[in-house]
């Protein structure tokens, strides 16, 4: 479902309150199936935001990086149509700490929903979260403050040294985080055998895998 873009005028004519958090670069928002990790299966709606500046080579949604592209919408709109939608609200990107996540979390849980953060962690945690899943980047670490607080750690898993880089991030989180490994998609066939056995190896770790794309679901 996909929101009408209302006082569409270009970040640079709405800066001030984009920089506030009243206005965002809505790429897309809709009702839809959680695909991966700790969630997944359950029923939510995700409202994704635009900008991103973290660089992966293998992100699949990088027409989100550039938020110029994505206007800017008024935060009242999007939680509108949210919670016509669903309980369960799953903020995504773009890397949406690049913007601040306070007055939407305040406005969704004001209408009493359940808000999910999927992040880099590259930026300073701003926003109430009730689940935050964290997925580090090698290229910008994440913060202190998004170890701290993390739910579930979900690490990509392009090639072998990704494993190594994984354990290092699972040492910096808390003990109740949830960790997840998962193949980056185009090299699933060739590193989900390795995956598997380091899991059944190191079982502190659980298996993540993209099941909305082989499901076919937005």
């Amino acid at each position: 479902m996909a929101l009408d873009y209302l006082c569409y005028m270009g970040i640079n004519n709405n800066i001030d309150q984009v920089k506030l958090g009243e206005m965002l670069p809505l790429m897309e928002a809709f009702y839809s199936i959680q695909g991966e990790g700790y969630h997944k299966g359950s029923a939510a709606y995700f409202i994704r935001v635009g900008g991103c500046d973290v660089g992966c080579h293998w992100c699949d949604v990088k027409e989100s990086w550039d938020a110029e592209l994505h206007p800017p919408t008024n935060i009242s709109i999007i939680v509108d149509q949210a919670y016509k939608s669903s309980n369960t609200i799953v903020i995504t990107g773009g890397e949406p700490l690049m913007w601040n996540m306070n007055p939407l979390t305040k406005l969704l849980k004001e209408k009493g929903m359940q808000i999910h953060l999927e992040t880099s962690g590259a930026y300073n945690v701003t926003g109430c979260w009730d689940w935050f899943c964290l997925s580090p980047k090698k290229n910008m670490k994440p913060k202190k403050s998004a170890y701290s607080i993390a739910n579930e750690l979900k690490i990509i898993i392009y090639n072998k040294h990704d494993f190594k880089f994984a354990e290092m991030q699972a040492e910096k989180v808390n003990n109740k985080c949830r960790l997840f490994l998962q193949p980056e998609w185009s090299k699933r066939d060739k590193m989900m055998p390795q995956i598997v056995d380091y899991v059944m190896k190191n079982p502190k770790w659980k298996v993540s895998l993209q099941t909305h794309k082989y499901l076919k679901i937005p």
